[in-house]
């Protein structure tokens, strides 16, 4: 397990992460760095004891170097602290959640030649319902091992070949916000129909949460569950030809692969 860890970057995606880290580091030291300052500080109020530093002093101090920033500004952030990482006699470990950057890719920036892990997580980790998937470069075993750990109550957290993730990402990194807008639009289509407001919008989000529940617990594909739900000649069947015509099924589809190619574009 790590001793001291630091997160450069504590913006929405970062702060899950480092307080999940937090939750389960035992009792490791906790460096924070941001830019602007105030998301660091309004982090460390929430985990007690952490220290509010700059990014340099994450490269000088830390054995995990969690990067919780995003890719565009990526090189600038590596060029500054890759100066201080090449003068390190102790080993250390990169952790990126960057879209598009390939652990390979995160060290040609630092030039350096250290461990790097890439997870990616998605927003629901923040409440323990997220999906992670992480993979290393010159990561051994034990350390790989320790993702799971770290990470443990932010959801799933799964291992995955990194060719394959960020096709992985596409549906789960950018999912949630296609789950929202399906919410959205069920509540929208029940305040049409008569109901409040506030009671649609309930109702829309725990069917889906119900749905997405049965799925994982019944092993049952999702076309099946749907053919039970679809009377002959009733009401369901009626919405999910409604969905059909519209081109429901092939633009969830697009979407994901819409998704997926921009993340290449990224590379």
């Amino acid at each position: 397990m790590f001793d001291k860890i630091g997160f450069i970057g504590c913006g929405n995606m970062g702060s899950v992460i480092a307080k999940a880290i937090y939750r389960n580091a035992g009792e490791a030291s906790f460096y924070l760095a941001n830019r602007p300052k105030k998301q660091a500080e309004e982090l460390s109020l929430q985990m007690p004891g952490s220290s509010v530093v700059s990014n340099v002093d994450v490269a000088e101090k830390c054995d995990l170097i969690v990067l919780g920033i995003k890719p565009q500004v990526m090189p600038s952030v590596l060029s500054e602290i890759s100066p201080v990482l090449k003068e390190r006699k102790e080993g250390f470990t990169i952790l990126t959640m960057a879209a598009g950057l390939s652990c390979e890719t995160i060290r040609k920036m630092a030039d350096v030649s250290c461990p790097v892990i890439r997870i990616m997580p998605n927003m629901p980790a923040g409440i323990g319902c997220g999906v992670i998937m992480y993979c290393g470069l010159d990561a051994g075993e034990d350390l790989l091992s320790e993702v799971p750990e770290l990470l443990s109550g932010s959801g799933t957290v799964d291992r995955i070949d990194e060719k394959l993730i960020d096709a992985a990402s596409a549906i789960s990194g950018c999912g949630p916000a296609y789950a929202y807008i399906f919410i959205e639009a069920l509540a929208d289509g029940g305040v049409d129909c008569g109901l409040p407001r506030d009671k649609a919008m309930a109702y829309a989000a725990r069917t889906l949460e119900g749905a997405a529940a049965l799925v994982r617990q019944s092993g049952q594909h999702p076309g099946v569950l749907k053919d039970a739900v679809c009377s002959p000649g009733g009401t369901t069947i009626e919405g999910v030809r409604a969905l059909e015509e519209g081109g429901f099924r092939a633009a969830a589809m697009n979407a994901v692969i819409a998704a997926y190619e921009k993340t290449l574009q990224m590379k």
